[in-house]
């Protein structure tokens, strides 16, 4: 992967966020007092797009699974996603979210897996990682509770395709001061060093292999932490172009009758 920025040491994220973890915790109580804290997207949470066939989309996670930073789900990610996978199957597309703003792998776990398995999907769209980094949860625990998370999705969605987003890349936040948005990034870059582990375990997996392109002038929302519509849209059209030649064009051939 070409990383923005090489720090040393990523494996040991976790203790050098114990080291300067007395500045980092004033930064982050100043930031959440300062820093706007925006809706979640209108709701409904789910929709459809016309076409034959339909291809059944779920996304789950956190604050972006929620759309935060864009005033409906069609203008977030579900909808931007649908849009880029019509585009590309000429298939309808039926779309739904599951998701809480800041919510870690394991609180979507206990609090949304059961509302996440409710209806049959083609493709899950898997967006969690970021709140386990900024919680220094550690690898073993997010690893676990990923591998816990994809099983138990494919065991009950067994011909669904998994893709998961790779996580922020922290050092782009211009918002976030310093030690906090480089310990942020080192240990983001370590829990998905993690993922990437777990998801090469079933070829049903993926997850996105290169960098995103850098992040536009319009790819915030206004509190410059979440994205903005435009910026759901250019995440899931560079998301979908990485990965559909490594396996994901094959949902373009899934039938299946629409229930």
């Amino acid at each position: 992967m070409n990383d923005p920025v090489h720090p040393r040491g990523l494996r040991a994220s976790r203790g050098y966020m114990v080291l300067h973890g007395p500045r980092i915790l004033a930064q982050k109580k100043k930031l959440e007092a300062a820093v706007e804290r925006l809706p979640d997207a209108a709701l409904p949470w789910e929709g459809k797009l016309a076409g034959p066939d339909p291809l059944r989309l779920l996304v789950i996670g956190d604050s972006t699974a929620a759309g935060t930073g864009a005033a409906t789900q069609d203008e977030a990610l579900p909808g931007s996603l649908a849009r880029e996978l019509q585009a590309r199957t000429g298939r309808g597309v039926i779309w739904r979210a599951v998701g809480e703003n800041g919510a870690d792998t394991a609180q979507f776990l206990e609090r949304h897996l059961t509302d996440a398995l409710a209806r049959p999907a083609d493709l899950v769209f898997v967006s969690l990682g970021a709140n386990d980094a900024i919680h220094a949860r550690s690898a073993r625990a997010f690893g676990r509770d990923l591998r816990l998370l994809l099983t138990t999705l494919s065991d009950r969605l067994p011909e669904a395709r998994i893709l998961m987003s790779n996580l922020p890349i922290f050092a782009r936040f211009e918002l976030l001061p310093d030690p906090l948005r480089s310990t942020l990034y080192r240990h983001s870059r370590n829990l998905e060093r993690v993922a990437r582990r777990e998801i090469a375990r079933d070829e049903r997996w993926m997850i996105t292999e290169q960098v995103p392109p850098p992040y536009g002038p319009g790819f915030f929302a206004r509190d410059l932490f979440h994205p903005s519509s435009s910026g759901y849209a250019d995440w899931a059209r560079w998301t979908v172009e990485d990965a559909w030649f490594r396996g994901l064009s094959e949902i373009a051939h899934v039938s299946h009758a629409e229930s």
